[in-house]
């Protein structure tokens, strides 16, 4: 595995932790290129909406409108981000596209496509828009004409984002009145690039059935600010990622920016840095990868079911070498009614009982411990109920009590809640905080 040092700084809400890493700006799975006012490509890559199919081209309402919203958008195509393949993206009202599955109050942190990200307040004039078109073969979202919140006066932004079916991304500007490391960042953050994350859930000892999902930025893509200024475009193309091998010899004979290995646990080819990092942590890849051979640990894969079965194969052997020696003795002579097998004690009548009554009576033997330990169970069932209903009916006649205030402070109406929605085929979620908590945060749109 690649080795990369990298520092990390991390922050926390109630139920997300988020690591994210400072100044990485290596393109190990991109390649940038910047385009200057006085160059071709900077109009050619720019995309006149106006020109396309208006049954294709929408307006979305709710972020034309508002200040801080993202409402997720369906895509007609596949498209390779960091070697995923997405097929729904959240567009934001402060200039990025996020692309994770998990939609929190906190978009901005990772996992994004920020041709400008900003505080920028579509509310604040009738002629800012949101728009967004998809021809099958790329989705462009276009920011028209949105001012900064803090900052009105200093004009309006129009850039746009043009993702494509090859997983190339262009970022066009067409006005940007101020220099963009001008822009205050003490609102919202300000930045300009790409970056992803993967997502690992971790059980919390002290509250049973609840998990914190932290979320670990592996790699970002930090452009230059100075450079972003009217009529420019920045075009990234993807580079080679492990995902993309679907075999073995192939992933491990990769001569490309990743250290890939295979494991024949999940059929995937990683460098240990993707989305897909607790899976390939939980099923051990890692320790399945030092080998570096496709052999070996085909072999090894196999060494215990060719044990269970050689296992299987031997006690099947030796049953039916006992019943074979039990039934000869029995031709012979008048051995005990039952013969021990190995592994389970059977008790021995005497050859003049009954061999009816003597299993009758080991049936009852076995049934009375039973029957003894069901009816125990049942009337302990019965006393915490009736002394849940006795606490309940003293509590409500006794609401000053000090038992009554016990419960009243830890009322469910003072945890933090988890609100749980369906979204376009991932489940998502919002995050709720506690009253009197402040931070920056988005809310998710249902409707367009």
């Amino acid at each position: 595995r690649r080795e990369r040092e990298m520092s990390l700084s991390c922050y926390s809400t109630s139920l997300l932790l988020f690591c994210v890493q400072q100044e990485d700006t290596d393109h190990n799975y991109y390649t940038s290129k910047t385009y200057g006012p006085t160059d071709p490509m900077s109009k050619d890559l720019w995309v006149n909406v106006d020109q396309m199919d208006k049954d294709k081209v929408k307006i979305h309402g709710i972020l034309s409108n508002t200040h801080r919203q993202a409402a997720r958008v369906n895509l007609s195509f596949d498209f390779p981000f960091y070697g995923h393949f997405l097929r729904d993206l959240t567009v934001a009202t402060g200039g990025f596209i996020y692309t994770g599955d998990v939609v929190h109050r906190m978009l901005t942190a990772t996992q994004y496509i920020a041709p400008l990200m900003a505080n920028f307040d579509p509310s604040v004039s009738r002629n800012s828009t949101v728009i967004y078109f998809d021809n099958g073969t790329a989705l462009v979202v276009q920011w028209d004409h949105v001012h900064l919140q803090d900052n009105y006066n200093l004009g309006s932004f129009t850039f746009q984002a043009t993702l494509h079916s090859d997983g190339r991304i262009v970022f066009a500007y067409k006005e940007i009145p101020m220099e963009v490391a001008q822009i205050s960042s003490v609102n919202h953050p300000v930045k300009v690039g790409l970056s992803d994350a993967f997502v690992v859930v971790h059980r919390i000892q002290q509250i049973p059935n609840v998990r914190r999902r932290t979320i670990y930025e592996y790699h970002r893509v930090e452009l230059t600010k100075t450079k972003i200024t009217n009529s420019t475009a920045v075009e990234m193309m993807p580079l080679p990622t492990c995902l993309q091998f679907t075999s073995c010899d192939s992933c491990i004979s990769s001569q490309i920016n990743f250290n890939c290995s295979w494991c024949h646990l999940l059929r995937r080819c990683s460098s240990g840095f993707d989305r897909h990092r607790q899976d390939w942590v939980d099923n051990s890849c890692p320790d399945e990868t030092k080998d570096k051979s496709c052999d070996i640990i085909s072999t090894t894969q196999l060494d215990p079911f060719i044990t269970t079965l050689v296992a299987k194969t031997t006690g099947q052997s030796r049953s039916r070498g006992e019943t074979t020696t039990a039934r000869a003795s029995s031709s012979t002579s008048r051995p005990p009614t039952s013969v021990p097998t190995e592994g389970k004690t059977t008790n021995i009548c005497p050859k003049a009982d009954n061999s009816n009554q003597c299993l009758d009576a080991a049936e009852r033997k076995d049934t009375h411990p039973l029957h003894t330990g069901l009816i125990l169970g049942i009337l302990v069932v019965l006393l915490i109920m009736a002394a849940a209903v006795l606490v309940t009916v003293y509590i409500y006649h006794h609401p000053t009590s000090a038992a009554s205030l016990f419960f009243i402070e830890r009322r469910p109406s003072r945890w933090p809640a988890m609100k749980f929605r369906r979204g376009s085929g991932h489940p998502s979620y919002a995050e709720v905080e506690p009253v009197g908590q402040e931070k920056e945060g988005f809310i998710e749109s249902e409707q367009c």
